[in-house]
């Protein structure tokens, strides 16, 4: 969970640092943190979309892309599965985050401060995952 602060220190948003480290064994596969797409604005020089709203709504404003997108797409763009793998998240995924480490065949999640998103954890039970207290394991 330490690289994942380690990651979280990068993003570019103005609200909430987030980092996301995914290993395999023991072993760092690829690692990712919020922020905004590659050419586009930072949030820390345009200014939040989000401004005045509460945690967790209206999303869809957000220009970032979370830690765990991030993740996902550096191991796609390098070419590497994460099937069979287990994800550090500085924070509770939010529900398109854990649908798409579900899909990504992340079998384990492991987060460090709650997010006040229960439909995530409705996402991931509904996929097979039993979630605890800041973990989810798939059930096999």
């Amino acid at each position: 969970m330490e690289l994942a602060r380690i990651a979280s220190r990068r993003t570019t948003c103005n609200r909430r640092q987030v980092g996301c480290v995914v290993e395999r064994a023991h072993r760092l596969v690829c690692t990712g943190y919020n922020g905004s797409p590659s050419g586009a604005p930072h949030c820390t020089d345009a200014g939040c979309r989000r401004e005045g709203l509460e945690s967790g709504d209206r999303l869809d404003l957000c220009r970032a892309v979370h830690a765990e997108a991030n993740a996902v797409a550096q191991a796609a763009r390098h070419g590497v599965s994460l099937d069979g793998c287990t994800a550090h998240v500085t924070c509770q995924p939010c529900a398109g985050c854990a649908r798409l480490l579900a899909q990504a065949g992340i079998v384990r999640i492991v987060w460090g401060e709650g997010y006040p998103a229960p439909d995530a954890i409705a996402v991931l039970e509904e996929s097979g995952y039993a979630v605890g207290d800041h973990e989810a394991r798939k059930i096999v």
